[in-house]
């Protein structure tokens, strides 16, 4: 047979109400029952020392002894013990010869038979009290000598039955119940009133499922690739994940719970981000070697009480972006010269239809040679595949913005002089972001012109740009690296950028970049220097093997 079973509560604030609720009702049925069994033995002896003051007193009154020496001790005695056992609230008073024969009793039945109990101790002029099953039924019981001089002529016995003992506890036992009741009632209104809230809190979930909760929320937080930090409403980190710590470059080990974001050591443009009140959407920023979005949304609950921040890595993306960008600026430079071509092609075509046809050769010659001059005149001075590719294909999109970039008779690149270390995307980033921004500069300036140096320098690979620029302000020398930074107005992507993005490849690959006044051919300008140590760029790369 099955008993039906109550239903478990399912929330954890039910189950806490239900515990609670328990917990009381049993501090208070136990503070009862101990009270009970306390006042019971109190209330006992309490008893016996009335029955022992009443027979005493009793025992002790001439007229007692007096009517006891008469012939019929019954017809005054029995009057006086029951108006005595009315005034003092005890069951019974019964006065009796020192065999034991009653001369009271309130049932008058009972007068002149033997007294039920023992009389021994008094017999030998001892009082004594004890607990005895008698006519009147279970009592508390005290029993005196009554002394003429010094021989006991009669005893006195007086008592309380002790169902009027329990009646008395049991009425104690109800007001104390009574209090525990309102007690308990007051207890679980109050622990209603904090689980309600509590569940509120708790969205109404029980402790298995706040527990399976935790476990998908670390599961998520070491799984997903994205950064995720949070930050407290004092701007200290209060949880950040393996994808956050990866990206801010703060490291598995290292104790960031509880430290402000500002002695994190991270750029200060991201640090500010970081600490802002207003939310950041889709923000671009560069660490030492990585470019992240960053998205913020204050936590705000009637006060302010954290910071929620996404990062996502792009640093791949963004390189890819500008690899597409220098792909896109050779197409529309292949573009435009196929004009260019087309052009020529019916000039020579019409100088052979004029029947000019010598001229038609000289013309299409001279072109050829210009082209090959310029091929032959960057791979003899930079040899470099990735290099000469690089400085051709910038030197027809200047020559479209009407910029005319060279490659000074001082550079010198042999192929196979760069380490594996310094591959091709990076020196794409470096030097195609220094001469974009050149060629921005010059564009416009009279005698529009961009200079490239390319050459070694013992342990260092150094890569110069030079344009006839307006220069760049000394005040704003450290400043155009930062990201955000531009003199010209912002696109719709943004910019400043780019030379932010050279300082991040050079760092990484600890080098110098530097920025000074006058160009190559002394005409003003700014000079945009790189120097990479080749050494280290090694190293890094015997290190990366042996790892291997």
């Amino acid at each position: 047979m099955r008993f039906p079973s109550l239903p478990r509560p399912r929330s954890l604030a039910g189950q806490l109400f239900a515990m609670q609720a328990v917990l009381i009702a049993v501090v208070v049925a136990g503070y009862a029952l101990f009270t009970y069994i306390s006042d019971r033995g109190q209330a006992e002896d309490a008893a016996a020392r009335q029955a022992t003051a009443v027979a005493r007193s009793v025992a002790d009154a001439p007229s007692v002894r007096e009517a006891i020496g008469r012939a019929d001790p019954t017809a005054r005695l029995e009057p006086y013990a029951l108006q005595v056992q009315w005034d003092t609230g005890v069951d019974f008073i019964t006065i009796m010869n020192p065999q034991g024969i009653r001369w009271t009793h309130p049932d008058r039945t009972q007068i002149g038979k033997r007294f039920l109990g023992h009389i021994g101790p008094a017999q030998h002029g001892h009082t004594f009290t004890e607990t005895y099953t008698g006519t009147l039924g279970a009592s508390v019981r005290a029993v005196t000598p009554v002394w003429n001089g010094n021989r006991v002529i009669g005893l006195v016995s007086a008592g309380i039955r002790v169902d009027a003992i329990s009646q008395r506890l049991q009425e104690q036992v109800t007001a104390l119940f009574g209090v525990g009741t309102g007690a308990l009632v007051l207890g679980a209104v109050g622990t209603y009133v904090v689980n309600a809230r509590l569940r509120r809190h708790t969205h109404n979930m029980n402790a298995a499922e706040l527990s399976r909760m935790h476990d998908y929320h670390q599961a998520a937080l070491h799984a997903v690739r994205e950064g995720l930090l949070m930050l407290d409403g004092r701007f200290r980190v209060a949880l950040i994940n393996d994808g956050g710590r990866e990206l801010l470059g703060v490291g598995a080990e290292a104790d960031v719970i509880g430290r402000s974001v500002a002695d994190l050591g991270l750029p200060a443009p991201l640090t500010g981000a970081l600490l802002a009140s207003e939310p950041r959407v889709d923000e671009v920023h560069l660490t030492a070697d990585r470019v992240l979005v960053v998205n913020t949304s204050p936590v705000s609950g009637g006060e302010r009480r954290g910071t929620v921040v996404t990062l996502r890595d792009v640093t791949e993306l963004q390189s890819l972006m500008g690899e597409l960008d220098s792909e896109r600026g050779f197409t529309q430079a292949l573009h435009s010269q196929a004009h260019e071509a087309a052009n020529r092609l019916h000039t020579v075509v019409s100088l052979i239809e004029l029947g000019r046809a010598e001229e038609a050769v000289d013309f299409a010659t001279a072109e050829l040679e210009l082209a090959q001059a310029l091929t032959d005149h960057v791979v003899a001075a930079v040899s470099e595949p990735v290099l000469a590719a690089l400085l051709l294909g910038k030197t027809a999109q200047a020559n479209e913005r009407g910029v005319e970039l060279v490659v000074s008779s001082d550079s010198r690149l042999d192929d196979g002089v760069l380490p594996p270390s310094l591959s091709a995307r990076d020196l794409v980033t470096i030097l195609g972001n220094l001469i974009d921004n050149a060629v921005d500069a010059a564009q416009g300036s009279v005698g529009a012109r961009v200079t490239v140096t390319a050459f070694t320098d013992g342990a260092e690979l150094v890569m110069r740009v030079a344009d006839t620029g307006t220069g760049v302000d000394p005040a704003h020398a450290e400043l155009v690296f930062q990201r955000g930074f531009s003199t010209k107005p912002a696109g719709p992507t943004g910019r400043g950028l780019g030379l932010a993005l050279v300082r991040q490849a050079v760092n990484r690959h600890e080098g110098t970049l530097t920025v000074a006044e006058g160009s190559a051919e002394g005409e003003g300008g700014a000079v945009f220097e790189v120097r990479l140590p080749l050494s280290t760029a090694r190293h890094t790369t015997t290190m990366a093997r042996r790892d291997a």
